[in-house]
């Protein structure tokens, strides 16, 4: 398995970011994805720019945000001017003594696209389990299929990308009660495939996603056809 370093200024994976904060239809399709599962004290790992947060934030959700890098911390600062937010390293090597006061904290908690980035996606989780309450919800997000992995994957610094059992796994093996389990967004499959592994794009281009977020009604109906059973992300939602 390739390692990664880690890195403060992470180019590929801001530039990603700002390119899909234009993509308002998808955001808010992923946002109304998950929400359905979220309640209470909300912590989201892994905000980056706050593509997603912004949602919650303008529903007025009682929301704490994080990121593990300082420049997404201050961005998140600067342009939502949001004081409860933190800087979270899920596999800190002193996570315990760093985020005690922490755990027990959270009613529900949502990563993403962040397990993917972590070497030890089980401690990840682990650690996840200890931030909520009991009977706390954890919604994970992930890319699908290790048979897509491609250029952006690389770039973006993935160890992996995950089926529905992998991920299930990581769930299972930290005690936690599978609620649910789905696959979201089957058409994305096809531009991550042609733009990613055809094209071998570092990035993903503006052009290509704004047609693509202007198809989004269409690409939620066919998802819902589907029963949500093939999509390039696997959402899984356990219960502590």
């Amino acid at each position: 398995m390739k390692k990664f370093k880690f890195i403060e200024k992470d180019y590929e994976g801001h530039v990603t970011l700002d390119v899909m904060s234009k993509a308002d239809n998808f955001n808010k399709w992923m946002f109304e994805t998950i929400n359905t599962y979220c309640s209470g004290a909300i912590l989201e790992i892994g905000s980056g720019i706050g593509n997603i947060s912004k949602y919650f934030i303008e529903n007025n959700t009682k929301i704490t945000l994080s990121d593990v890098r300082d420049n997404y911390i201050d961005n998140l600062k600067i342009n939502y001017k949001f004081k409860n937010i933190l800087k979270l390293d899920l596999v800190h090597p002193f996570f315990d003594s760093i985020y005690h006061d922490l755990f027990d904290t959270f009613d529900s908690i949502f990563a993403l696209n962040v397990v993917e980035h972590i070497e030890n996606d089980i401690q990840a989780i682990e650690n996840c389990k200890k931030l909520l309450k009991k009977n706390g919800n954890l919604i994970i997000l992930v890319p699908a299929y290790q048979f897509l992995y491609n250029k952006f994957d690389l770039e973006l610094q993935h160890y992996r990308r995950y089926n529905s059992s992998d991920l299930k796994k990581c769930f299972l093996v930290n005690g936690f009660k599978i609620i649910d389990s789905k696959y979201f967004n089957f058409f994305g499959i096809f531009g991550w495939f042609f733009s990613g592994y055809l094209q071998k794009n570092k990035t993903i281009p503006s052009n290509q996603l704004y047609i693509f977020d202007k198809l989004v009604p269409f690409f939620k109906l066919i998802d819902k056809i589907m029963f949500n059973r093939i999509g390039l992300s696997i959402i899984v939602v356990g219960k502590k």
